[in-house]
């Protein structure tokens, strides 16, 4: 008998509001570094697709494109809490990401 067993932790919500605006991009495989377990995870909260003045929005949900191209929602619109990222956005993206506001979290 085969079992897969996979553990997962849990990730704090980036969404300070349920009103937002996504779109849907793909993420490419191949533009993803592996991690130090082989897997190639996209973090949610995420700049997409580049944390520079490419920046198109944020990465609403993790995505593992450890096994090819996954579809992922980007976040265009909204309320964030910008202290739960997985990195903070630059002073290049933050020009592009104009309609994504940021607030404080309570529990930071």
């Amino acid at each position: 008998m085969y079992i897969y067993e996979e553990s997962f932790q849990n990730r704090r919500e980036i969404l300070a509001s349920d009103k937002y605006v996504s779109f849907t991009v793909t993420i490419k495989s191949a533009d993803i570094q592996a991690d130090a377990n082989g897997k190639k995870i996209v973090k949610a909260g995420t700049v997409y697709p580049a944390n520079d003045a490419t920046a198109e929005g944020l990465i609403l949900n993790d995505v593992d494109v450890t096994y090819g191209d996954q579809p992922a929602a980007l976040l265009v619109e909204g309320y964030i809490y910008e202290e739960r990222l997985p990195e903070a956005i630059s002073a290049e993206a933050k020009p592009k990401l104009t309609e994504i506001k940021a607030r404080k979290a309570h529990d930071a």
